[in-house]
């Protein structure tokens, strides 16, 4: 290996014997789980799950008997000492969320960290994971994306956390509750624009529902009804100039901004991520509506 002078170098020399696997879960359906999981699952001498009640649910569809923990936000100090001493002594443990992959928006990294410095092997066994599927889903840019996890629960954190990402090019995940979908969706709309975006409800499950359109027209499919479930947004990124009324609206503050049909259509096209077909067809109307 070939090491350049005065760059620093940490090899991880791991110990032997103890592993900890990191284990992907079914999001919904219990049928999205590898081979390879479920037999981790049987083989592991423990298993660290947020929920034991939710985990043992998983266990006894798949006929797995290995021997349960707890490990969530609230005892993750104290029970990640106990799980880093185990594996130290040897032995084998797999780390499972509630659903998806463990690590992703939960206490799981901090175990994952803290085994990584201890010199303890760590695998990742793949699988779900609600942000990949919602992405794979939603017709945006999938080169490149960026991943926000949960929004600030209070409006104006929210919205300042919205506004920093006003001008992210690359496709954005959000998770959200559904108690607070709505006045997120409205806080999209009023500080990133009425951009195109994915809402993607109970993902894998029974009542699976993806809504698609501008935010303002996913805003009017849900109206006031209450949502249920865990919610996926995925919003297009940052294609241009900023635009953040309707297209009609936009293409009308163009044309009074002294361009030409042809300008203003190319503008607001670029601005709010469109085609111009789309834009063509607005300004006909608009075109009519002035004679």
């Amino acid at each position: 290996m070939l090491i350049m002078k005065g760059s620093p170098v940490n090899i991880c020399r791991m110990n032997e014997g103890g592993t900890l696997y990191i284990v992907a879960t079914p999001i919904g359906n219990l049928e999205d789980i590898s081979l390879r999981a479920i037999r981790i699952l049987r083989d592991v001498d423990l298993i660290a799950a947020e929920d034991t009640r939710h985990t043992k649910k998983l266990l006894n569809h798949y006929d797995i008997h290995t021997q349960l923990t707890s490990y969530f936000e609230h005892n993750k100090e104290t029970k990640g000492v106990f799980l880093i001493d185990k594996l130290k002594e040897g032995r084998k443990i797999a780390l499972v969320s509630d659903a998806g992959t463990p690590g992703i928006s939960d206490p799981g990294y901090e175990l994952i960290k803290s085994a990584v410095e201890a010199g303890i092997t760590v695998v990742p066994i793949p699988g779900a994971s609600a942000v990949i599927a919602a992405l794979s889903v939603s017709g945006f840019a999938s080169d490149r994306f960026a991943f926000e996890g949960f929004l600030p629960s209070r409006e104006k954190a929210r919205r300042n956390k919205l506004e920093s990402l006003r001008k992210e090019p690359r496709t954005i995940v959000f998770y959200e509750s559904p108690q607070r979908l709505v006045s997120t969706l409205q806080d999209i709309h009023d500080t990133v624009g009425d951009r195109n975006i994915v809402v993607t409800r109970e993902l894998t499950k029974v009542f699976e529902e993806t809504l698609r359109g501008r935010v303002s027209d996913v805003l009017k499919l849900l109206g006031e009804q209450g949502v249920k479930g865990e919610i996926v947004i995925v919003l297009e990124g940052f294609s241009g100039t900023e635009f953040k009324g309707s297209i009609p609206d936009e293409l009308e503050s163009a044309l009074e901004s002294g361009l030409s049909m042809k300008e203003a259509i190319e503008a607001v096209a670029g601005g709010l991520g469109v085609s111009k077909s789309g834009v063509y067809k607005e300004g006909l109307k608009l075109k009519k509506s002035t004679f």
